[in-house]
């Protein structure tokens, strides 16, 4: 394939079953559970958290809509963010815990090579357990 174009209209928006309950994923490139290039999208809701968390592998951000509040550490602390308005990067390292909150629907996209995982430092925290 030489090119690939996708309106926002052919985006295909399913729940995320790494996150918990009301975030929405698309896959847009790739796959997310291959060692190939992917992108893809999250939407969260207004009002959601994900905990504390890391991956595997780089991990390359956009603010598409909205505003995202993400942190570094091992506990959710909503005083503890850099507030990231639509437009805006952000890029962690493999393995570093990181948490993210919003006030706003927001939509985020993430690029990177796969396999794309999430790892919970609370193991309880993870949705596949509750």
């Amino acid at each position: 394939m030489k090119y690939l174009i996708i309106r926002e209209n052919d985006i295909k928006w399913l729940d995320s079953y790494s996150l918990p309950p009301g975030a929405k994923m698309a896959v847009i490139e790739g796959t997310v559970n291959e060692a190939v290039p992917f992108m893809i999208r999250l939407k969260f809701p207004a009002d959601y958290k994900i905990p504390p968390h890391c991956h595997p592998a780089i991990e390359h951000i956009t603010v598409l809509h909205g505003t995202i509040n993400m942190g570094i550490g091992e506990k959710l602390d909503l005083l503890k963010t850099n507030e990231l308005p639509e437009g805006s990067v952000m890029i962690i390292q493999p393995n570093t815990y990181h948490f993210l909150w919003t006030k706003e629907e927001s939509i985020l996209q993430l690029h990177g090579v796969g396999p794309w995982e999430i790892a919970y430092f609370n193991k309880e925290e993870e949705p596949m357990k509750k």
